[in-house]
């Protein structure tokens, strides 16, 4: 008994999960191995929420204001006098209480931004990037390159790989101008190095496509992430 589960977990170690690896035609060429563990030990909903809510936060502008009664232009005479008009007492018009005054409580501007320590926000973009992986929403094409910017090979591209009708994010090893110029015209395309991600623009596309040089380079970060904390915990 004991044999059989031994000879079935050694099994399921080695059929490892395997990603298509496509070509600009949208034919295979290979495969590429991975597991969202090899990215996140586990996704954390929390943790992605609090980066997402912190990226969403650091985009604001925070550029809004009003006016109190004493930013507001006009008469600072009193209205009428104090008793004998049977009207309630007023001071002057540019009061929060009348239309056209200040308001009472002012809106200033201010700076909406904060941080969540950096390895916190580099967990989470692993493990956006592990979701992608664990919910079939991430595509391999062996390689984008391309001579001078063409938004027609790239929309060509997209179509054979059938990442059209839906928000994709492009996933590169490095800063390639021409690829970045030929998917900007393109609606919910977006295109970002893969040392540039983040988990708000991961989770925001419904579709990552990237390139296996790309993925070698994150999954060598987590690696040395890994090794780093284990060796931290055993010293």
């Amino acid at each position: 008994m004991s044999e059989n589960l031994l000879a079935r977990s050694s099994q399921l170690k080695l059929k490892m999960p395997k990603l298509t690896v496509h070509d600009a035609k949208g034919k295979k060429v290979g495969t590429y191995t991975i597991e969202p563990t090899d990215l996140a030990p586990r996704i954390n909903k929390q943790l992605l929420h609090d980066a997402v809510v912190m990226y969403e936060a650091n985009r604001r502008q925070g550029s809004h204001q009003t006016k109190n009664r004493a930013a507001v232009k006009g008469s600072r005479k009193k209205m009428y006098r104090q008793k004998g008009t049977g009207n309630a007492r007023a001071g002057h018009r540019m009061s929060g209480i009348r239309r056209g005054g200040g308001h009472i409580h002012q809106v200033k501007n201010r700076d909406y931004s904060y941080s969540l320590p950096r390895k916190a926000l580099q967990l989470a973009t692993r493990m956006a990037i592990a979701s992608k992986v664990r919910d079939d929403e991430l595509t391999l094409v062996d390689k984008l390159e391309f001579a001078e910017p063409k938004t027609r090979d790239m929309a060509g591209i997209l179509r054979h790989l059938d990442c059209t009708g839906e928000s994709l994010l492009i996933a590169t090893a490095g800063n390639s101008v021409n690829v970045y110029k030929s998917a900007r015209n393109i609606a919910g395309v977006s295109v970002s190095p893969a040392a540039e991600l983040n988990a708000l623009n991961v989770l925001s596309a419904r579709r990552l496509l990237i390139t296996p040089e790309a993925l070698d380079q994150i999954k060598a970060k987590s690696t040395a992430t890994k090794s780093a904390a284990s060796n931290g915990a055993s010293s």
